[in-house]
């Protein structure tokens, strides 16, 4: 499960990194070290622009936690953040997205939550949160879906009567993430990019093929401090690992 994650990689340094070739810096959010469902996100699309006629790889800003098409409010939202690999194809709300708007979204790593049992087998156990990155420093490319979502209290050329919203794909935590939690975000591989944002490839066993994560040992994680828990606190700290001073013993 993917419930916060940071993302404070320039936007253009993403364009370089993904091979972006339209994007608005405007549209940009600002970096964020805990971002929470239904903020704004970045994430690398593929679509045909208007009045062109082949796909263009685009950095669009998108609101986290999906919208279905046919969803009679937004408020289902905060519901749809992840979506799991092994049925994302079949599920209503997810399955016309899979098969022809997929995405990427770049981010420096995400939070995951462990709880935690008192030393002395007394008090109350707590919840240890932990960051979760590449050792090598890189973005998590993480598979996401999404989709448009029409306001229809609204004219359709209202500036708010389309609603663009995404989820992330999860699947089973790899060894080393597996104590801390079952699943985990689905990153992919610069190999398998272009073919999980092709909109052409609507061959749902091709596209379900793609869905696997990479070997493990790319990732790294560390335990970091409980103030990533409020989403009030937002600054670069919160990735840093925690200090004993300001968390206690943690095992």
């Amino acid at each position: 499960m993917c419930g916060r994650f940071a993302a404070s990689t320039a936007p253009e340094d993403i364009v370089e990194l993904f091979g972006v070739r339209q994007w608005d810096p405007a549209e940009a959010p600002a970096p964020s070290w805990n971002v929470a469902p239904t903020d704004p996100v970045l994430a690398v699309v593929q679509r045909v622009p208007r009045g062109g006629r082949e796909p263009v790889r685009q950095l669009r800003q998108l609101r986290w936690g999906l919208v279905p098409a046919w969803s009679n409010s937004p408020q289902t939202a905060v519901k749809m953040i992840n979506a799991r690999a092994d049925t994302v194809h079949e599920k209503p709300a997810y399955r016309q997205a899979f098969a022809s708007r997929r995405c990427l979204l770049p981010v420096d790593g995400y939070y995951e939550w462990q709880t935690v049992e008192s030393g002395t087998g007394r008090g109350r156990p707590r919840k240890q949160p932990f960051f979760v990155s590449r050792l090598d420093g890189a973005p998590l490319a993480l598979a996401g879906l999404y989709e448009f979502w029409r306001d229809r209290s609204r004219p359709a050329d209202h500036p708010g009567g389309w609603l663009v919203t995404c989820t992330i794909v999860t699947t089973e935590a790899e060894p080393l993430l597996a104590p801390i939690h079952e699943r985990m975000p689905l990153y992919l591989q610069p190999e398998a990019f272009d073919a999980w944002l092709d909109p052409a490839l609507d061959d749902a066993d091709h596209a379900r093929s793609l869905l696997v994560a990479p070997a493990p040992g790319l990732l790294g994680v560390r335990a970091v401090s409980s103030a990533v828990g409020s989403i009030r606190n937002n600054h670069p700290g919160l990735t840093a690992p925690a200090t004993a001073e300001s968390e206690g013993a943690l095992f």
